[in-house]
């Protein structure tokens, strides 16, 4: 792996040996400085209470002027506060290094596992556009393959972004986006899913709403709460996105007919690996992913996720981003 690829990973680890290192100092300053004072205050005590250290008159002494002893103490102080410090950036690099190793082999099965998946759905694409001109245009199977191939770019953006997430490279600014127009998109493509398992999938927008991120990055988003909405709603249910702009922000909602959200705290919901202790209507394994990757999604867009309810009626979810202007 190249130094710039591991630019990201080092500059975070150079950070975090200082952080350390700059608290060990500062606990070590704190207590030579007590140290120095208590000194400090017990010489000025005996210089004016000559009488108290007088108990042996026979003993031999060494007189010292409390000046000159201040100045080596602070000298000595001093020197202890920069020896503490570089010992502590020394241990704290020490203790990351592992870390730092771990944080390369995961970038590095990013970057492979990524670059290795272009070449496939490259592949992929090229054999759905040869079917597409074998089939008639407008025939059912023509639709069936138009929607492979909006999966397969899809797939391929998600890639991207992983490569570049993984690399550490800052992406384009993104353009505006049409809410509307990727929620529909997202409901089209589970629509078949949802059918399946005899839900309703409905979509209700209420006036034109932008918000200004990667496209991608939204239906995403998106997709991740309605496929969780799905896998907790029983046969019969229905699920329903709904958009809508309200001053500064993009409000999108989704919301169930399930249970509720039982078997696990609700501030929990958004962690990684959180799973309920109950089995899901759709008998689907969840590993607990596809919240904690909206919410990453969100607050790097600049926005938040929350549980707006829920209970034995269903459940809510509501996504909040910043409106394009």
């Amino acid at each position: 792996m190249n130094s710039k690829n591991t630019t990201p990973d080092a500059d975070q680890l150079r950070r975090a040996a200082l952080t350390v290192g700059l608290r060990i100092a500062i606990a070590c300053a704190a207590m030579v400085v007590v140290v120095i004072l208590a000194a400090a205050l017990y010489m000025l005590y005996l210089s004016g209470h000559p009488e108290s250290s007088a108990t042996d008159p026979s003993s031999a002494r060494v007189y010292v002027e409390s000046n000159d002893m201040l100045k080596a103490m602070a000298v000595a102080g001093l020197g202890g506060i920069l020896a503490a410090g570089a010992i502590g950036w020394l241990s704290a690099r020490s203790a990351i290094r592992p870390l730092g190793r771990a944080l390369a082999l995961q970038r590095r099965f990013i970057q492979d596992a990524s670059h290795e998946l272009r070449t496939p759905l490259t592949i992929l694409d090229a054999r759905v556009q040869l079917a597409e001109h074998k089939v008639a245009a407008g025939s059912d199977a023509a639709a069936l393959l138009a929607q492979v191939r909006q999966d397969t770019a899809a797939l391929t953006a998600t890639v991207q972004e992983l490569l570049l997430a993984a690399t550490g490279d800052a992406q384009s600014p993104a353009d505006p986006v049409h809410v509307d127009a990727v929620i529909d998109t997202v409901i089209a493509d589970l629509q078949d899913l949802a059918s399946s398992r005899r839900v309703h999938l409905d979509v209700r927008h209420h006036g034109a709403a932008r918000v200004r991120m990667q496209a991608n990055s939204l239906r995403r988003a998106v997709l991740g709460l309605v496929d969780n909405a799905l896998n907790h709603t029983p046969e019969g249910g229905q699920v329903t996105v709904q958009t809508a702009s309200t001053g500064p922000d993009v409000v999108i909602t989704v919301s169930d007919t399930g249970a509720g959200i039982s078997g696990i705290d609700q501030g929990r919901v958004f962690e990684r690996f959180a799973r309920t202790s109950e089995p899901l209507p759709s008998g689907r394994r969840s590993y607990g992913l596809g919240l904690a990757l909206v919410r990453e999604i969100a607050v790097a867009a600049g926005g938040t996720i929350e549980i707006r309810s829920t209970g034995s009626t269903g459940t809510i979810m509501e996504l909040t981003l910043p409106a394009a202007r």
